[in-house]
């Protein structure tokens, strides 16, 4: 992408998600496959890797894989949300503040074990206004199971 000419709207979505799928060593660590899925919501696919076991004993993925995942799904539809909302001429002053964003607050409400041979996380966009957005996660196993919740506040403005 050229510095000098203006990105769209879908050219800084594709960015966003390369961002963090591609450019973000931990992301990269835990296997983080990012795929939208609608205007306003994302997914992100990973993994069963023994190295994120939280108790090797019973094979069950760690808790902070667990809300790592969450707080990251969370973080990119949130992003998403507002580069949807973006008039033409906002577009690359939105992307010159994207250094800028980050979690605020995160809450992970831990259903039942993490057990699968895939977890997939989802996030939809409860409320966002100018600077923050509120951010409803869930984590399931390929199975369906409701592995993990989470509520998070974003700053993206």
């Amino acid at each position: 992408m050229s510095d000098n000419k203006s990105l769209t709207p879908e050219q800084l979505a594709e960015f966003v998600l390369a961002f963090f799928q591609d450019s973000m060593p931990f992301n990269q660590a835990l296997g983080f496959q990012i795929e939208t899925v609608g205007d306003h919501e994302v997914q992100i696919r990973m993994p069963w890797n023994d190295k994120l076991m939280g108790n090797p004993v019973h094979k069950i993925l760690h808790g902070g894989a667990t809300a790592a995942i969450l707080d990251t799904v969370g973080s990119v539809v949130a992003l998403m949300y507002g580069i949807k909302q973006l008039k033409p001429d906002e577009v690359d002053e939105f992307k010159n503040t994207l250094a800028n964003n980050g979690t605020i607050d995160m809450r992970v409400d831990y259903l039942r074990p993490g057990k699968g041979k895939e977890f997939i996380a989802t996030a939809t966009v409860i409320r966002r206004g100018r600077k923050l957005a509120v951010c409803r996660m869930e984590l399931h196993n390929e199975e369906g199971q409701h592995i993990a919740s989470g509520t998070g506040t974003y700053l993206v403005g």
